[in-house]
C-alpha cells in the first residue's frame, strides 16, 4: 500500500498526521453537539439520586441556618454541632441554582470537610463532607483545584473501601468529578492508587447506582491528551469495561463505550489492548442499540478500532461491522450518519479484501443515497470512502462502483460542494479513475460520461476557483483527457458491442471480456 496515500486517508504506524486531523476535526465537532450526553462533572442535587442514609423531612429546602451559623458549627468541638454545620453547608452546596461554591471556599469550609473525612468513628459526618467537596468539585478548575490542594484526593480513594456503601459511592462521584477537570487532576487520581480501589468495588452485588458512578469515573480517568493517562493503568480497567458492554444499562454501557472511545484514539499498540480483551463483537454489537446515547461511543470506538491495522480492522468485519454500518448509514441523526460514513472510508483505505467486503456488504448502495441527499459533513466522508476505494482497489472493484452502484454522477455532483475539502477528495478520486480508465482504454467513454452529467461544466468552473489545489487538479484533469487532437487515445476508444461500450480487452490489466462503464 502506498505509504503517501495511508497518511492521507487512514491513520497508521508510519505517517498519520492526515487522518488524525480529520478524526480530530470530528471529535470536537461530536463533543459540541452532544455534550449532554456525556457529562463530564455532575453536581449531586437530589438525595434519592444517592439512596442517602439521611432521609430528614424537606431535605432539600433551604438550610435555616445563616452562612455565619453554619461555619461556627463546623468549627465547633461539638460532634453534633459539627454535623448539623456539616450538613448546612452541604445543602448550601447542593443548590440547584447557583451554590455558593466560592462564598464557602472563601469561608474556610474545605480543610474543615477534609478534617471530616477522616472521622472514620463518623461516617454519617464523612458522608456530608465527601458530598460537599462533590459539589465544590462539580465547578470550575479553580475551584476542582482547591478541593485537590487540601489533599481531599487519597482520603476519597481510602474511603472506597469504606464500610458504609453510600459514603464510598459518594467518594466515587467526588473523584469522577476531580479527573474529569482535565489530564493533571486526572492523572493525580490514578497516582492516588484508585484503579485498585475501584476495581474491588465491583462486584456481582454491586447497586446499579454504585455501578453507574464507577464507569463515569472509568471513562473520565480514560479521558483527556496532552498527555494521555498512564497506559499500564488504563489497562487494568480494560477487561471490566469490555464486560460491561454485555449488561442492559443505557447509562453504563454509554459510559463503558466513552472510555473505550477515549482509549483507542490513540495508537495501534492501545487500539489492539482494546481488541485483546474481546470488546469488539460487543461495541458492533451495540451499533445496533435503539438509543443514540449508545450508538454514538460505539461508533466512535468502532469508527478508532479500523484506523488501525489491518488485523485490528479485520476484527470489526469479522464482528458484522459492516451489516451495522450500512444500517446506520440511514439514520436519522446526521452526526451518526456522518460518523458511520467516516467508519466506511478507513475501511476503504485498507487492503483489496477489505475493500471487497465493503462491496459484498452493499454499503455503497446506502453511500449513494449520502453522497445524494446526506448533509454536506456526511457527504464529504461518504465522498472519502470513493476515493479511497479508486485509490487502493483493483480494477474490478473501482469499476463496480460505476457500473453496479451508478456512484459517478452524486459523487461528481459534489464538484460543486461548498466546502474546498471535499472538492479535493472528489477532483483526487477523478483523477484516479481517468488513470485507471486510461490504462484500459476507457478514456474517452469516460469523458463522454462525465460531460453528459454536467462534470466538465463543473470542472471548468473549478478553474476559477480560489483555492490553489482545486484548481490545479481541474486544469490537470481538462488539460490531459479533454484536449483535441489525442490520436492516440482515440485508437484506444472502446468499441459498442451489443448495445454497450466495451474497453479493449487487449489493454494491460483489463480482464478478458473488457469493461463497460
Amino acid at each position: 500500500m502506498n505509504a503517501g496515500r495511508q497518511g492521507s486517508y487512514k491513520s497508521n504506524t508510519i505517517n498519520t498526521d492526515e487522518s488524525r486531523l480529520r478524526r480530530h476535526e470530528i471529535t470536537v465537532e461530536l463533543r459540541k453537539s452532544k455534550k449532554e450526553d456525556h457529562l463530564f462533572k455532575r453536581r449531586n442535587i437530589k438525595e434519592d439520586d444517592l439512596v442517602s442514609p439521611l432521609k430528614e423531612p424537606n431535605s432539600q429546602s433551604a438550610t435555616s441556618m445563616s452562612l455565619d451559623e453554619i461555619i461556627v458549627a463546623m468549627r465547633s468541638e461539638d460532634p453534633g454541632k459539627q454535623f448539623v454545620g456539616m450538613q448546612g453547608a452541604r445543602k448550601l452546596l447542593s443548590r440547584e441554582r447557583n451554590p455558593p461554591i466560592d462564598l464557602m471556599i472563601g469561608q474556610g469550609i474545605v480543610p474543615i470537610c477534609i478534617q471530616f473525612l477522616q472521622k472514620m468513628d463518623n461516617p454519617l459526618l464523612q458522608f456530608e463532607a465527601a458530598w460537599a467537596l462533590t459539589n465544590i468539585a462539580s465547578g470550575n478548575s479553580d475551584q476542582t483545584r482547591c478541593v485537590i490542594e487540601n489533599n481531599a484526593v487519597p482520603h476519597f480513594v481510602t474511603l472506597l473501601q469504606s464500610d458504609n456503601i453510600n459514603l464510598a459511592e459518594q467518594c466515587v462521584w467526588a473523584l469522577g468529578n476531580i479527573a474529569g477537570d482535565g489530564s493533571a487532576p486526572r492523572d493525580i487520581v490514578l497516582q492516588n492508587n484508585v484503579v485498585a480501589g475501584v476495581l474491588k468495588l465491583i462486584d456481582k452485588d454491586t447497586s446499579l447506582s454504585l455501578l453507574r458512578n464507577i464507569v463515569w469515573l472509568m471513562s473520565n480517568l480514560c479521558r483527556n491528551k496532552n498527555p494521555t493517562p498512564p497506559f499500564e493503568e488504563i489497562k487494568r480497567l480494560l477487561p471490566v469495561l469490555s464486560q460491561l458492554l454485555c449488561g442492559t444499562d443505557v447509562q453504563v454501557l454509554a459510559d463503558a463505550c466513552w472510555a473505550l472511545s477515549y482509549v483507542t484514539d490513540d495508537n495501534n499498540t492501545k487500539i489492539q489492548a482494546v481488541v485483546d480483551v474481546e470488546a469488539v463483537p460487543r461495541l458492533v454489537n451495540l451499533l445496533g442499540a435503539e438509543d443514540p446515547s449508545i450508538i454514538i461511543p460505539a461508533l466512535r470506538s468502532v469508527g478508532n478500532i479500523v484506523t488501525g491495522t489491518d488485523p485490528q480492522t479485520d476484527a470489526v468485519i469479522s464482528a458484522g461491522g459492516l451489516a451495522k454500518l450500512m444500517n446506520l448509514l440511514k439514520h436519522p441523526k446526521h452526526n451518526i450518519v456522518k460518523e458511520a460514513a467516516w467508519t466506511v472510508s478507513n475501511i476503504t483505505a485498507g487492503n483489496q479484501a477489505q475493500i471487497q467486503a465493503v462491496i459484498e456488504s452493499g454499503i455503497f448502495v446506502e453511500l449513494r443515497n449520502v453522497l445524494e441527499h446526506g448533509d454536506f459533513k456526511s457527504q464529504k466522508e461518504a465522498a472519502y470512502a470513493v476515493t479511497n476505494t479508486t485509490t487502493s482497489g483493483t480494477p474490478e472493484q473501482v469499476i463496480d462502483l460505476i457500473e453496479k452502484y451508478q456512484i459517478f454522477k452524486p459523487f461528481c455532483d459534489l464538484l460543486e460542494a461548498k466546502d474546498p475539502r471535499t472538492v479535493v477528495v472528489v477532483l483526487s478520486g477523478l483523477t484516479n479513475l481517468f488513470a485507471l480508465a486510461s490504462k484500459l482504454g476507457g478514456t474517452e467513454n469516460l469523458c463522454l460520461m462525465l460531460e453528459e452529467m454536467g462534470g466538465l461544466d463543473k470542472l471548468e468552473n473549478l478553474q476559477q476557483h480560489e483555492n490553489e489545489d482545486i484548481y490545479k487538479k481541474a486544469f490537470a484533469i481538462i488539460d490531459t483527457y479533454f484536449s483535441d487532437g489525442d490520436e492516440a487515445e482515440a485508437k484506444l476508444a472502446p468499441q459498442e458491442v451489443n448495445g454497450s461500450l466495451e474497453f479493449n480487452a487487449n489493454q494491460s490489466k483489463a480482464p478478458e471480456g473488457g469493461f463497460t462503464f
